[in-house]
């Protein structure tokens, strides 16, 4: 199993600090790292792929330091945000390239495979400098398969992209997640995370702010209220009732939606006790809906912490 571990990390750039005392494991399966610009989500994923030594702290590889280590390198694909791409060369040359740096025994074959998962196959031939930004997102991620790594690390792989492209890239990453591969990627496109991510990491102003599922990181937020659309077959003398107990803080009825917006205080007990005013009343449930367990909720109240 190919962990990453990153130790009480911090990165500096002279008087700025870019990653802050973070801690935290990346393990197989897809992890969505999730962070407002300027979070530090760019600067931690190059010092997990080796291209920047912590500053204090240590980043490792199942155990081993990453940093200035052959082997590890060599498990290790990495997708960055910025381009850093030869245009005079064509897509094939480009990941061809890479597979003899590897010192692939047999590059042109790797890259034919690479290129052939990412379905560039028909542009392989054109210079890079005419392609689009999301053929430019595509053969660097084939760049990144070619020595086929155990992990795999991907900075806002998604942007340019058309949906047929990002569909088809969100199929192959679940697919390397589900192999067994430790996939780490970050995105600003929130549903993207919540329909891909297994596990999120968020990172807000270079400081670890949340970890695991994100509704149990919702759920774990118990200053703020949880709120729900409920429908009924009779909202008024259920809200009359619910609103007597403590678990809940506020009721509203909207009528535009034929239904009522709660807000829980305590998560545990309302979903206790909501099935059993319901029953106690002889009153039918219809819809009852959370409101705010998006992960564009999760991480505007984290933002906003």
């Amino acid at each position: 199993m190919t962990t990453l571990h990153i130790d009480h990390t911090s990165r500096w750039f002279g008087n700025v600090v870019a990653v802050n005392d973070i801690t935290m494991n990346i393990t197989p399966g897809v992890t969505g790292l999730l962070g407002p610009n300027g979070a530090g989500k760019s600067t931690l994923i190059h010092m997990m792929g080796g291209f920047l030594a912590p500053s204090t702290g240590s980043v490792t590889l199942d155990g081993a330091p990453i940093w200035r280590n052959e082997s590890a390198y060599r498990q290790i694909g990495l997708v960055p945000e910025r381009e850093g791409m030869y245009d005079f060369l064509d897509g094939a040359e480009f990941v061809l390239a890479n597979a003899e740096l590897h010192g692939l025994p047999d590059p042109g074959a790797a890259a034919q495979r690479a290129l052939a998962t990412v379905e560039m196959e028909y542009a392989q031939d054109r210079r890079i400098s005419t392609y689009s930004k999301g053929m430019r997102q595509r053969v660097k991620m084939a760049s990144a398969l070619v020595h086929d790594p155990s992990v795999l690390l991907l900075d806002e792989p998604f942007n340019g992209m058309d949906p047929r492209q990002r569909m088809h890239l969100m199929d192959l990453l679940r697919r390397m997640g589900e192999e067994g591969r430790t996939v780490l990627f970050s995105s600003h496109i929130l549903e993207e995370v919540e329909q891909l991510a297994s596990h999120i990491e968020v990172i807000v102003a270079g400081r670890h702010a949340a970890s695991g599922n994100f509704r149990k990181i919702r759920r774990l937020m118990t200053d703020r209220p949880h709120r729900y659309l409920v429908r009924s077959s009779d909202d008024r003398t259920l809200a009359a009732a619910l609103i007597a107990d403590p678990s809940t803080a506020g009721i509203e009825v909207d009528l535009s939606e034929a239904a009522l917006r709660i807000q829980a205080v305590d998560f545990n007990r309302f979903t206790e006790l909501l099935p059993r005013v319901a029953r106690d009343h002889g009153i039918r449930l219809l819809t009852v809906s959370p409101s705010d367990e998006s992960l564009e909720s999760v991480f505007s109240y984290l933002v906003a912490a």
